[in-house]
């Protein structure tokens, strides 16, 4: 391998995908009745049992990876001589891209031979997880890190990551969105469609009367602006409501023919901000992500 690549569990990849791919991951932790939790396999997770919890009330506290985490994950691979790729997740909703970037620095003064580049995906869940399958693809393909950094930015600009939710106050809670947009939501009882927009931040772009239409949404969207649907894999994650995945599934097949799909649950520290019920696409399109300052 040309280099090693880490990303965090947010990617939300399966543990058996990434051993495959020798993809590594730092795990991003929960606290659940006083106990600090991760999930290193979203294949063993009990989703039905957690978010049903999520649903009746239950609260459960999340927090970003430290530098010192992502320091004591990064050290030992540039220490046994290998450059390191690290995918992180979105920087407008966490701080734990910011984290690994002072991680990296610090290891690039103490380890100067040793390559290291960090990708804001500016994404989460598959939204960040396919970019790290891509890191991995070009890797084994031969790419050099420093052009395999490069062709992820691009990736990062088309990577369209849309969704639905059945409650906005989960996103509220989270300081993911407004309580002003929550709370019209959810007196209108409108199921949202929401992106994560060029600064890796989560906005309310349409607002559709039930779920059924919400679901059909998302396809429609897809069939008008998928690029290359037999070339790439196409993200589905899902909290808890797996029919309603496999529909979007095969409304995605019904127009776009015999696609890769990886369809996932989603874990359960991003779970916890989208809540139950959340259903989440993401796919290269070609709506490219414009950041602010562009």
């Amino acid at each position: 391998m040309g280099f090693a690549i880490l990303t965090d569990t947010s990617a939300n990849l399966p543990a058996a995908l990434m051993q495959e791919l020798h993809i590594q991951a730092v795990p991003f932790c929960y606290i659940e009745n006083g106990q600090e939790k991760s999930c290193l396999s979203i294949e063993t997770f009990d989703d039905a049992a957690y978010y049903q919890a999520l649903g009746e009330g239950k609260r459960v506290t999340t927090s970003m990876v430290n530098q010192a985490t992502y320091t004591a994950a990064m050290e030992p691979i540039v220490q046994s001589g290998q450059d390191l790729l690290v995918v992180c997740m979105s920087s407008g909703i966490s701080g734990t891209c910011g984290s690994a970037r002072a991680a990296a620095q610090e290891l690039s003064a103490r380890y100067p031979q040793r390559q290291i580049q960090v990708v804001d995906t500016l994404g989460a869940s598959l939204g960040e997880g396919l970019i790290a399958l891509e890191g991995a693809r070009l890797r084994d393909a031969g790419k050099t890190l420093a052009q395999t950094a490069e062709a992820l930015e691009k990736m990062v600009a088309q990577m369209r990551q849309v969704f639905t939710v059945d409650d906005l106050m989960f996103l509220m809670r989270g300081g993911r969105i407004s309580r002003l947009s929550a709370v019209i939501g959810s007196v209108l009882h409108v199921k949202p469609i929401l992106i994560g927009n060029g600064a890796g931040k989560i906005v309310v772009t349409a607002k559709c009367r039930g779920r059924k239409a919400a679901i059909r949404t998302l396809a429609d969207e897809l069939k008008a602006h998928i690029v290359h649907p037999q070339e790439q894999v196409i993200g589905i994650a899902h909290a808890d409501c797996r029919e309603d995945a496999n529909t979007l599934a095969s409304m995605i097949r019904e127009s776009c023919g015999d696609v890769r799909i990886l369809l996932v649950k989603y874990e359960p520290v991003t779970g916890a901000h989208v809540g139950p019920g959340a259903l989440a696409l993401f796919y290269l399109s070609d709506l490219k992500r414009v950041p602010p300052e562009a």
